[in-house]
């Protein structure tokens, strides 16, 4: 299957058909098919006269980081190559994929038609501007659930018992017998965990808890079904994460970061002093989302007071050396199985972009699927502004050149809609 960009120059009835449907759409990216008489890989931003950048080959893969080689034998190598950014000496590439590097629009190349982060958060990726030239950017989501969610366990019960002293003491051997009384703690059996957010990581710390004897209650305003389907059936669904952590022992916190204060949409430094002073004295906080959650100063004051406690994976200011506070390393993506997941759920993610123009897990573009291509017909992909009008003139310019639509879907998502159209060339 051949991808291609669709600023096409020759004067074939495909190559026409792609200068107008460009004219009117605003944003043609790309079509995959049988080989017709185009030129392949032209960019879109004016870079017509770069010969590197139209010839035939291999898709090429340009990753930041380092990235699992488990993830990256998802791509077969008849048909990709794989290039280190440190490596790729000018080469243009297709798609990108990294972990934390921080990516800038300068070193996204006029190529590029799509970027995947092996992991939830996307904040190192300019998202915004990448929707405006038209490349989607996909995460993996759920992908180190089960190692972030292990580590909300550690959490549990290190929060439970107070041995973390001796070793801060450096009387461990010493005191391991004659002093124990001084450092036992409680059992989480029979005790009630708030899990605040319930996405893949807040649904499989309810079970694990529950299967624990824990007693659970959950606070997500955004639950879907299928999620919910997943929960164990008698956890409670509080309607405030204020009503959900009143009577908590435990508070596990797993939502997303989004900029702004909760009056602006976000949730920075939404565990605020408004929520804290509705949680019992001795409760123990679990944060391993993010640290900009918490508003440390407030959290700082309720240990200070109390018998609470916070565990997270996040260092602070305020709270990194607070005697009723653990901060541990940020490992919960850090482990070789989590590592694996993601970079083959990216792979997958990408591949499927790629060569069938399917969007899934993207962070900017709409969920689109169109069924499998009959290999007589050619699926172009079309990436226009969400405005009245857009759909019918694309399609019109397909008629225009006699080619029949055999079959479409097109899906919107703010202010961008994305087609894929099957044509058969033939009529």
């Amino acid at each position: 299957m051949t991808l291609i960009l669709l600023r096409a120059s020759r004067t074939n009835g495909a190559a026409n058909l792609l200068r107008q449907t460009t004219t009117r759409a605003g944003g043609v990216r790309f079509y995959t098919g049988p080989t017709v008489d185009y030129d392949h890989f032209t960019s879109g931003w004016g870079t017509d006269d770069n010969e590197d950048h139209r010839r035939p080959g291999k898709y090429v893969m340009q990753t930041f980081n380092k990235i699992s080689p488990r993830g990256l034998a998802v791509f077969p190598k008849e048909l990709y190559d794989i290039i280190p950014a440190e490596e790729a000496n000018g080469r243009p590439a297709h798609a990108m994929m990294l972990r934390s590097h921080k990516l800038q629009e300068a070193e996204v190349g006029h190529a590029v038609r799509a970027i995947a982060r092996c992991g939830a958060g996307t904040n190192n990726i300019p998202v915004p501007r990448m929707t405006e030239l038209g490349i989607p950017v996909f995460n993996t989501p759920g992908a180190n659930a089960n190692a972030v969610k292990e580590l909300v366990l550690c959490g549990l019960f290190l929060g439970s018992n107070h041995m973390e002293d001796l070793g801060r003491q450096g009387l461990a051997r010493e005191r391991v017998e004659k002093d124990k009384a001084m450092f036992g703690g409680r059992e989480i059996a029979g005790k009630t965990l708030a899990v605040i957010g319930l996405g893949h990581i807040g649904a499989a710390t309810a079970m694990d808890a529950r299967a624990l004897g824990m007693e659970l209650v959950g606070y997500d305003p955004g639950l879907k079904v299928e999620t919910a389907l997943k929960l164990p059936k008698d956890i409670r669904i509080a309607d405030s994460i204020s009503s959900a952590i009143a009577n908590a022992d435990y508070i596990s916190i797993n939502i997303p970061y989004i900029k702004g204060n909760a009056g602006e949409g976000g949730t920075h430094g939404i565990i605020g002093s408004e929520i804290i002073r509705h949680m019992k004295s001795d409760a123990v906080v679990l944060n391993f989302a993010r640290g900009e959650l918490v508003d440390s100063v407030a959290m700082k004051e309720f240990l200070d007071k109390g018998d609470g406690r916070y565990i997270s994976d996040f260092p602070d200011d305020e709270l990194w050396d607070h005697k009723n506070a653990i901060i541990l390393p940020h490992l919960g993506a850090s482990t070789e199985e989590a590592e694996d997941q993601a970079a083959a759920m990216a792979a997958e993610t990408l591949r499927q972009y790629l060569e069938n123009g399917t969007i899934r897990h993207s962070v900017n573009f709409p969920e689109t699927s169109l069924g499998q291509r009959e290999k007589s017909n050619i699926r172009m992909t079309v990436v226009n502004q969400n405005k009245p009008g857009m759909l019918s003139s694309i399609t019109e310019a397909i008629a225009s050149h006699k080619m029949n639509i055999v079959q479409q879907i097109n899906q919107s998502r703010g202010d961008i809609a994305y087609n894929v159209i099957d044509i058969d060339p033939t009529g």
